[in-house]
């Protein structure tokens, strides 16, 4: 029998993407390779659990869940988050950044600033800026702040970013332009807290990272991956990878593999074996010609 490992998700390193593995095993994603894998049959997809600890009725989960968490384990998981405002007490210092994904694509949010520009990357900021820095609770008023008085949501759906990936303008410029002028209409605004120290206009792109724009990009994508499933398996070339999508080119087209799909399931690996997982698809974002899928 193959052996079968776990994955732990996708991280973002210095010098790339990396598949990570339960037990620590790591996987280098580089543009070129070929990656491929299956699920076992008869496999089924359970429970991550919530900070570190394993789910203690290993429940399963539904294999289109980008979080493979049942509801007991995703509570526990939120409400020890940032995210969620229970860490009013945290000491390190914080970041507040615009992050554009395309165009009309845009949103405010906070990180820590020991994690640098990875949580950026993790979630496929095309590209970004940093506004300011300080503590949790004033970058958190801060960013409220913006919400409030000029409209940039904290959340775009991971869809909407997929959409918009085949129209990037050319230059960094062009891919800069909103987000510098959201930071002057920002820095311009009354009511900043004291204690949030702002930062200069500094915008920083991922699309040469990411492969997604200029002599980097790759053939645009036609479809994505909308579950794993026991018996199935996928399997291309990678040409892309921004956040936790992984742009593969299979015999049907370029896929979109969420790798967060990937979580709970037992893989085995695979070489040959054609896309045998469900798809659906790619939305588009208007003015671009539909793929043939």
């Amino acid at each position: 029998m193959a052996q079968a490992w776990k994955c732990a998700g996708l991280r973002w390193a210095a010098d790339g993407p990396v598949l990570t593995w339960v037990g620590g095993r790591r996987s280098a994603l580089v543009r070129g390779k070929r990656v491929a894998f299956g699920v076992a049959e008869g496999g089924v997809r359970t429970c991550v659990g919530a900070r570190g600890h394993a789910c203690p009725v290993r429940a399963g989960v539904s294999g289109r869940s980008t979080g493979a968490r049942c509801e007991e384990c995703a509570r526990l998981d939120r409400a020890h988050s940032v995210a969620a405002d229970t860490m009013a007490d945290d000491p390190r210092p914080y970041r507040v950044y615009l992050a554009w994904f395309g165009p009309g694509l845009v949103k405010v949010g906070i990180t820590a600033y020991e994690r640098g520009s990875a949580r950026l990357l993790e979630q496929g900021a095309v590209c970004f800026s940093w506004l300011g820095c300080g503590p949790l609770m004033a970058a958190r008023r801060t960013e409220e702040l913006l919400r409030a008085a000029l409209g940039v949501p904290d959340r775009i759906p991971y869809a909407h970013k997929r959409a918009v990936r085949a129209v990037l303008p050319e230059s960094e410029a062009e891919r800069a332009a909103e987000i510098a002028g959201l930071h002057a209409r920002a820095v311009a605004l009354g009511g900043w807290p004291e204690a949030l120290t702002p930062e200069p206009f500094g915008g920083v792109d991922h699309a040469g990272v990411f492969g997604i724009a200029g002599a980097e990009r790759g053939p645009a994508a036609v479809a994505e991956v909308a579950e794993l499933v026991a018996g199935g398996a996928i399997g291309g070339e990678l040409v892309a990878a921004a956040g936790p999508d992984l742009h593969l080119a299979t015999e049907r087209g370029v896929v979109v593999l969420d790798t967060r799909l990937m979580t709970g399931w037992e893989l085995v690996s695979a070489e040959g074996e054609p896309c045998a997982v469900p798809l659906r698809e790619l939305k588009r974002a208007a003015g671009v010609q539909d793929g043939l899928f």
